[in-house]
């Protein structure tokens, strides 16, 4: 395997794209075409057999992409990991996870919607990784696709340097096949499956179109190299390398978006985008990785994608297969063999690699070794997802990724008490293989709260415990996220102090809270104004910890505080009865009582939704969003179809899918993802303190 390991000839790709836009139909096929399968299945199959990449049942019932699933293919000679993620934002860390570790990434457009809310957000993840691109508009044999017409879309709203690479021969029923605008050749996708590349003369009727937009192409492209920029100045004709390797230059730098099209269901097009990826996308030797230098005060370390240096590999996703847990690792330095010992970084747990396998989807194939720039798995390796392995040689960390907090909660607990141990195996395994999904006890209830990234996120994990282990549950009323912050500066001047018998306790905070503006995204910060041992150095971190004590849950619903700065100006203490534990009981109080004079409010979550739906319902939308204290920001028609986008609150959210079913004949679709947190208005403020005192009367009198 080592011998043979050219790191030119690797891709490490992912598949992105709105939910709906065929990202595992596209995959499907091109696991036809690379000989992966042999027949192909749809995603809601008439065969009752399912994509091959949706291997878990909820996902083949559902018709989604629930979790991502990793494969390798060869094309010609590249060899090419892919990783087909879910355009659900629900399950959006699956999609930051696969981001993290690949190296380019095909974002798939529908043709006839074109940029949707999701694919904005998949755009935002894209750039927060710094990962090269080429878009694929998909679905051109629908009624209503209009490529030229998404391509504008992709520089408009993505803000793209969008460039076609081809046009479309024949659009909806008519689709045929497309013009290569770099070889100025008509390619035709012929036999059962399109296996056939039939190249051809361009038809007399688009000839004059596709020289415009070829000289459009090279005109964008020129940018990137100078030799092709002087040979369109003195409008010479570049030849086809000369193009390629400028739309290679451009596409690296995050500056080009090549844009290709066709019709993975009807089979068009799928083999020209597999060459896109092999000479366009980068190999992993083209990526700089960064790690973390543990040793020397996690300055930022450059990895070099070499076999021979130092392993450094990180675990980026987690599942439970057949055999016990199954870690995902992308290898960026180093090479590891089966019966290596690594190291976690994260605890400093030495671990012997008992198997490593090729995944092809939910099937693997053992390998002995894996090289730098290859994604892999391993079984029996006990770790978290975002964990960094090394062979001891080196002590470096991967920088973590990106994990957004979740906005909704729901109580559950087991139908039956016999399924207690299988409640808790469920809960355990979900938390380590998802990271937004989380688990708490509330202390007052004492039940058991599981909070995540939407309604749809929790159904499947409460339809997973069903499943896979065989435990019932009872899940109480959704819960919203709210958060609870100040509008004014509160002063606080207390003393706390307990004299019973031998010492006492004696401690003094002066000082005063202030709101943080929410820009800031910061949630506390702790600011020390003492000077001439007001208040001797040691008791300083336990007012600190005091006050991060006090915003864990506020006053005024409960909830977590949010964007508060904390002043200590001033302060007293005694030589005997002061301790940090006074302190920090002082620093609690002191901080309750600034609280109520801070003008404390409550903060709910807003959310940003996408719904389409045909025209006439357009009224029906427009105002159930209104029914729901939803602020509507813009509205788009095309082709018969109305696309509202709008802010509205979570609360207001609860069943809104069956609402919007009944309101559109079935017909309308939304997609809903968090925005921003904003103040609820006063009355519903005033209905939740009223809630949380009741609850908490009924709490005092058990």
């Amino acid at each position: 395997m080592a011998k043979t390991w050219d790191l030119d000839k690797v891709r490490n790709i992912g598949i992105s794209a709105h939910i709906d836009s065929g990202k595992t139909t596209l995959t499907e096929r091109i696991l036809f075409y690379t000989g992966r399968i042999h027949a192909i299945h749809d995603v809601r199959g008439k065969d009752g057999v399912g994509a091959k990449m949706d291997s878990m049942e909820l996902e083949k019932e559902r018709g989604i992409t629930i979790q991502s699933a990793a494969t390798n293919v060869h094309w010609g000679e590249t060899e090419i990991n892919i990783i087909d993620t879910p355009g659900h934002v629900d399950f959006t860390i699956e999609v930051e996870r696969s981001l993290r570790v690949l190296d380019g990434a095909v974002l798939v457009l529908c043709g006839v919607a074109g940029v949707q809310s999701q694919s904005i957000t998949v755009d935002r993840q894209m750039r927060r990784y710094n990962v090269p691109r080429i878009a694929f508009i998909n679905k051109l044999d629908r009624s209503g696709a209009n490529p030229f017409r998404v391509t504008d879309a992709l520089r408009e709203k993505l803000r793209h340097n969008a460039v076609m690479m081809q046009i479309p021969i024949g659009l909806e029923d008519a689709h045929a096949g497309v013009v290569d605008l770099v070889t100025m050749k008509a390619c035709y996708f012929e036999g059962e499956h399109g296996e056939k590349i039939v190249e051809k003369d361009i038809p007399e009727e688009l000839l004059e179109s596709a020289k415009k937009y070829r000289q459009e192409m090279i005109g964008k492209v020129a940018d990137f190299d100078d030799e092709l920029g002087e040979k369109f100045l003195m409008e010479e004709e570049p030849t086809v390398e000369e193009i390629m390797r400028a739309i290679r230059k451009g596409t690296l730098s995050l500056e080009l978006t090549p844009v290709f099209m066709g019709s993975a269901y009807k089979n068009r097009g799928v083999q020209k985008l597999l060459n896109a990826v092999t000479d366009y996308l980068p190999s992993p030797k083209e990526i700089t990785n960064e790690g973390l230098d543990l040793d020397n005060n996690e300055e930022k370390v450059k990895l070099d994608t070499d076999p021979d240096k130092p392993l450094v590999a990180l675990a980026f996703k987690l599942e439970d297969g057949r055999f016990g847990q199954l870690t995902y690792m992308r290898i960026y330095q180093g090479t590891m063999r089966k019966g290596d010992f690594i190291y976690n970084m994260a605890n400093g747990k030495k671990v012997k690699v008992p198997r490593v396998v090729r995944m092809h989807s939910d099937e693997m194939q053992d390998i002995e070794s894996a090289a730098a720039g290859d994604i892999v798995a391993l079984f029996g390796v006990d770790c978290a997802s975002g964990d960094t392995f090394t062979d001891g040689k080196v002590n470096i960390a991967m920088t973590s990724m990106f994990v957004p907090d979740p906005v909704i909660s729901l109580a559950v607990r087991p139908k039956d008490k016999s399924g207690a141990d299988n409640f808790t195996k469920a809960l355990q395994k979900f938390r380590k293989e998802d990271p937004t999904f989380r688990v708490h006890r509330d202390e007052e209830s004492n039940e058991t709260i599981i909070s995540g990234m939407g309604e749809l996120h929790l159904d499947v994990y409460v339809e997973r415990m069903k499943r896979e282990f065989k435990c019932e549950v009872v899940t109480g009323q959704p819960q919203v996220a709210y958060r609870e912050t100040i509008s004014q500066v509160g002063p606080y001047d207390y003393t706390h102090k307990k004299q019973t018998g031998g010492s006492g306790q004696f401690a003094k905070v002066v000082g005063r809270m202030e709101p943080i503006p929410p820009e800031e995204e910061k949630n506390y910060e702790f600011s020390d104004n003492i000077t001439g041992g007001r208040i001797p150095r040691e008791f300083i971190p336990a007012v600190d910890k005091g006050f991060q004590e006090a915003i864990v849950k506020g006053t005024l619903i409960g909830y977590p505080i949010v964007n508060v700065r904390m002043h200590l100006d001033d302060g007293a203490y005694h030589d005997v009865d002061s301790s940090e534990m006074a302190f920090r009981i002082c620093a609690i109080a002191a901080f309750r009582q600034a609280y109520e004079k801070a003008k404390p409010i409550a903060l709910e979550p807003l959310m940003k939704l996408e719904v389409s739906a045909p025209e006439e319902f357009q009224g029906n939308v427009m105002g159930q969003i209104n029914q729901r204290r939803g602020m509507i920001s813009g509205t788009q028609t095309q082709e018969g179809f109305v696309t509202v986008e709008a802010e509205v609150p979570l609360s207001e959210m609860f069943g809104y899918s069956t609402e919007l079913r009944s309101a559109t004949q079935g017909k309308g679709e939304f997609t809903m993802e968090f925005s921003r947190y904003n103040p609820v208005p006063r009355n519903v403020q005033e209905e939740l303190v009223k809630e949380y005192q009741k609850k908490r009367e009924e709490e005092a009198k058990k």
